[in-house]
């Protein structure tokens, strides 16, 4: 899946990555683990943060979940809701992004 602006990443890694806060621990983990940067990572949660919340896309998205999603624990609210999905809850998640790794959205 093509994500996130300039760079290519595996949504699935920028999902999860950013499931938690970011403490110095945790991005001493994910670098040694993922080999990603501290800036991407604090990219990727102001993308969740900022940019995602505020896309026309999510506007209209967002009314599929209910009740309301709690916008500042995304995307780990989100993967919540997918939990009941027949596929696994991340499967299921990256499913309903998809439509964000086209550049017509």
């Amino acid at each position: 899946m093509r994500f996130l602006g300039r760079r290519v990443y595996y949504g699935a890694v920028v999902v999860l990555a950013c499931l938690q806060a970011l403490t110095a621990k945790r991005v001493i983990e994910l670098k040694a683990l993922l080999g990603v940067d501290r800036r991407t990572l604090r990219r990727w949660r102001r993308w969740w943060n900022e940019t995602f919340v505020r896309s026309s896309w999510w506007r209209v998205a967002k009314a599929r979940f209910s009740p309301v999603l709690d916008q500042s624990r995304l995307p780990g609210a989100m993967l919540e809701r997918f939990a009941d999905a027949p596929e696994p809850a991340l499967i299921a998640l990256l499913g309903f992004l998809s439509p964000l790794s086209t550049r017509s959205v």
